[in-house]
């Protein structure tokens, strides 16, 4: 059997990951959502050249991400309706931020990373991520949209999946834009919530799409989980200790820990290492983690290991349904 092919579309995967991402970067979904164009119309509307568009669809067509006629007018498909920005759940943001050169560099620069265990990124910059986005507002935008549409995939299924009933307030520690927190107080109309995250990217106020109910029970809190977090019942902290060293972690929990209210409770939502199903997506994340934050996706017992250095219990494991669990932790006895 000669398994040639198949090695060689895994090495070449960059191209079809560049291919999509530039589609994105140029908002091709969005124009064609309204309907077939031919390629001198889309070219047009995306501020592309013509001949090189043809190009790039060429393969994109190839692909499934569009699709094109006898008559050469261009169409979406169910697959490119993904990179759409109204699309629920858009990937858009994602594309967009791979192909962010600084970004794309660094994954270049993984081997050095292997290594040495250095982080690609600040190895290859000379800041870390989190630098680099704060100083580059497009980036950091593009990165808050894209964690936005990365919640909205799972937030329902987050909040569907935790019995609230025994809390009165919950804080979304590292929040983003707050669509967790929206999906959690929809469901649980006696919670009072609250985003927390930097300055920079903390929401004005609720999503557009919130309830009255909602926005009347929404508040924003601007810091540093380093040093403090806002008092509440529970604490949700989606994908956040992924992004940093064990070390880090331990500090973020012992903040949570000290202001944590008696009773309340931890809640974790993150992909787990080698979950049966889930193995080569959080295995690929953790690759991520390495390359970009500098931080890791984590198993259970690992995960464990931080709660219980931050005076935590061990935790106990809540499914979601989805590619991420939740996992409860309560301050230890």
């Amino acid at each position: 059997m000669d398994v040639t092919p198949d090695l060689r579309s895994l090495v070449t995967a960059f191209r079809t990951s560049a291919a999509i991402s530039t589609a994105a970067e140029l908002g091709i979904s969005d124009e064609l959502a309204s309907g077939p164009l031919t390629l001198a119309q889309l070219a047009s509307r995306v501020g592309a050249d013509e001949d090189t568009l043809g190009r790039l669809m060429r393969v994109l067509v190839a692909l499934g991400v569009y699709a094109v006629s006898t008559e050469g007018l261009y169409a979406g498909t169910p697959l490119g309706d993904g990179l759409r920005t109204d699309a629920a759940g858009s990937l858009r943001p994602l594309a967009r931020m791979l192909q962010d050169p600084a970004t794309w560099a660094a994954w270049g620069h993984l081997t050095h990373s292997v290594r040495t265990g250095d982080t690609a990124f600040e190895a290859l910059h000379g800041v870390d991520v989190w630098t680099y986005r704060a100083a580059h507002a497009e980036a950091g935008a593009i990165f808050n949209d894209n964690m936005t549409a990365l919640t909205t995939r799972v937030a329902a299924a987050v909040a569907g999946a935790y019995d609230f009933s025994g809390l009165e307030t919950v804080a979304d520690v590292g929040g983003g834009h707050g669509l967790l927190l929206e999906a959690v107080l929809a469901r649980n109309e006696h919670l009072r919530g609250t985003v927390f995250d930097l300055p920079q990217a903390v929401p004005a106020g609720p999503p557009s799409t919130a309830s009255d109910s909602v926005a009347s029970r929404w508040s924003v809190v601007a810091g540093n989980f380093f040093e403090h977090v806002p008092a509440a019942d529970a604490y949700l902290l989606k994908k956040v200790l992924h992004d940093w060293s064990d070390e880090r972690c331990v500090e973020i929990l012992r903040t949570c820990r000290r202001s944590l209210a008696p009773g309340g409770v931890v809640l974790v939502v993150e992909l787990v290492l080698d979950r049966p199903g889930h193995e080569l997506d959080s295995a690929m994340s953790d690759l991520n983690m390495l390359v970009l934050p500098g931080g890791r996706e984590r198993t259970a017992a690992e995960l464990d290991a931080l709660f219980v250095a931050a005076g935590l219990e061990p935790a106990r494991l809540v499914d979601t349904d989805t590619d991420v669990v939740i996992l409860e932790t309560r301050a230890g006895r």
